[in-house]
Order: C-alpha cells, then structure tokens, then sequence
C-alpha cells in the first residue's frame, strides 16, 4: 500500500488538476457509471463536531475508495486541525487496497472543484468581483477554484470574527501574491453580498448568513457549508430570487442540505423547484446560465466519488513521480 501525506499531494495535485478530473467524473456518474451510496453522518453534538463515511466504486476505472473525515471546529483552540480525514483507495478487480491517502487537502480540493465547474457555467463571463463569507478551513480552495474558471478583479471577505477573515488574507497570498492587492475585510456581510457577482458560503451557521434582499441580478451563489438538516445559510428570500438551482445530490440534498430542507418544512419553497444536478449541467443535458440577469445558485453537500476521482488521479500521478512510502500490510 503506498502512503501519500497531505504534503506530498501538494507537490504532484492542483485545482487544475482536479476541476478537470471531478468534471469528468461527474459525466460518468450522470451516465451510470459510478456506485455512490449515501454517506453515514455521525452527529457528535457535544463536541459540536461530525464524523463522515463516504463509499464510492468506479468499476470500469477499476478503482473503489471510502474516505472517513472528522470534522472538529473546536480543534483550533487545542492547536489541531479543524478537518481531517483519510481515502482507502482499493482495486475493484483484486480487492487489493492499494494506497492511504490524506483526505484533508483532497477533500477541500475537490469541493473547491466541484464549485468551480459550477461557476464555470452558472456564473456570468464578466463576474470579477467576489464575495467569500466565511473563511475557514474550506474557503482557501473555493476562492482559488474561482479563481481558476473567472478572472476576479475584487475579493471580499467577511467573517463573524474578524481576525479571521484577516488571517485568511494572508492565505490567499499563497495562491498568488498578485491577489492581494485586491482584497477587503468587510464589516457587514450583506454589504459584501450587495457588490458581489459571485458569492461563496463556507460556514457552519444555523440561520441564514446574508439577507436575499440585497443580491444583485446576474449574482452567481456557491453554498458549500451548511451540510446538516438543522444548519443553513442562505434565507428563503435568496431561494425564491433564484432562477436557477443546481446540486450536487438531489438525494443528498433532500437528506442533509438545511438551506432547503428548513424552508420546505415550514411549506414557502419545494425541492421541484432545483433545475437539477451538477453533473447534468456538465454532460449538457441541462442549460446553464442564460442571461446576465439570472441569480443562480449552486449547494453542494458532498459524494463520495469526487473523492473517488481526486484519489485516484493523485495515486496515478504519485506512482509515475515516485513519491509516497510503500507499506506491506498483509
């Protein structure tokens, strides 16, 4: 078994790499290729904190992976990462597992992918200007996904604690320095929403985090946080000026997605109101954006197989570079 640190994927994986690799798994999964059954969620309230397990196979790709990852948002007071995890990946043909891979970059990567194919086609051309509400441990690689698929000229960030959002300017410069001349701390959450074209939410609120009423037209929204039934951040209001709605997971946004599932519980909006799944949209079978004015809005709530596809390609690249340490586990 080759063991591939979160260090050593660094080196051989980027964003590019994986909006191309998660683009292409999602038109395999829209045509039936992929085996992804719904994660298990384990709620540990006490700690305010989960702990996930995600199965994927791709039979025809030869390979299968489950990734278990916890996240602890208190783990920053003791010096500890916020998220962490690990992807067995194995082979569906001999069984053989064949690498142990850190999940922590790999699942903020493929997230971060994942919304950029969606700005990729939901958002305007034109949109340069982004808001990023929230910044903790998945915000770096939603921006840079964006940052990828749209040529930003402004860059807004807010977070409940302040302090953070300036730490997290910092971080962007690891991206690249020319960005960070671009950057605002925002003190009003809505007032970054108000000049955006292009809004990512990464937090774990339980109450909406910006008031619809202040989006523009033509605003492109990526919701990646709120990932629990009890959990959501954007409003109704945001909901009912949407003109289109994609998700990663019909099913997994029905089971897991607060942002919707609040809202239709109390009877003001209803799941036939999403155009469809992400993968549609990258296979065509769905349209994208269509006008300028169009607010769009993608959530993500996570497979299993963007896992699947990000782990499998860093193994393949890691052989071919030789790096990572071959374990007998037998």
């Amino acid at each position: 078994m080759l063991l591939l640190s979160e260090q050593q994927i660094r080196s051989i994986y980027t964003m590019k790499d994986a909006i191309q690799d998660v683009e292409s798994a999602l038109r395999d999964y829209t045509e039936g290729k992929i085996l992804n059954p719904q994660r298990t969620v384990l709620d540990l309230p006490e700690q305010n904190a989960s702990s996930l397990y995600m199965p994927s196979a791709m039979e025809s790709a030869g390979k299968m992976a489950v990734k278990v990852v916890t996240i602890f948002p208190n783990n920053p007071f003791q010096g500890k990462k916020t998220t962490q995890g690990i992807i067995v990946l194995s082979d569906t043909n001999t069984g053989e597992h064949l690498a142990c891979l850190n999940a922590s970059y790999l699942t903020r990567l493929r997230t971060g992918a994942v919304s950029g194919i969606a700005t990729k086609y939901l958002a305007k051309e034109s949109a340069s200007d982004v808001a990023v509400i929230g910044c903790g441990a998945m915000a770096k690689e939603q921006l840079q996904a964006v940052l990828e698929v749209r040529n930003i000229r402004s860059i807004m960030l807010y977070n409940r604690t302040k302090e953070k959002a300036k730490n997290f300017a910092e971080k962007i410069k690891e991206i690249n320095p020319i960005y960070n001349g671009l950057i605002t701390i925002m003190n009003d959450a809505d007032e970054a929403v108000s000049r955006a074209e292009i809004v990512i939410c990464s937090t774990r609120s339980e109450t909406p985090v910006f008031s619809g009423e202040v989006l523009r037209k033509g605003t492109h929204i990526n919701g990646v946080g709120s990932y629990l039934p009890h959990m959501q951040e954007v409003d109704e209001e945001t909901l009912s000026r949407c003109s289109k709605i994609v998700v990663d997971t019909l099913e997994g946004v029905k089971d897991e997605a607060g942002d919707f599932i609040i809202p239709a519980n109390k009877g003001v909006w209803n799941f036939s109101m999403i155009d469809g799944e992400i993968g549609e949209l990258a296979a065509g079978q769905i349209k994208g954006r269509e006008s300028d004015e169009e607010i769009t809005f993608f959530k993500s709530v996570g497979m299993a197989y963007f896992d699947l596809a990000v782990a499998a390609a860093a193994y393949e690249k890691a052989k071919r570079a030789g790096i990572g340490v071959t374990v007998e586990i037998g």
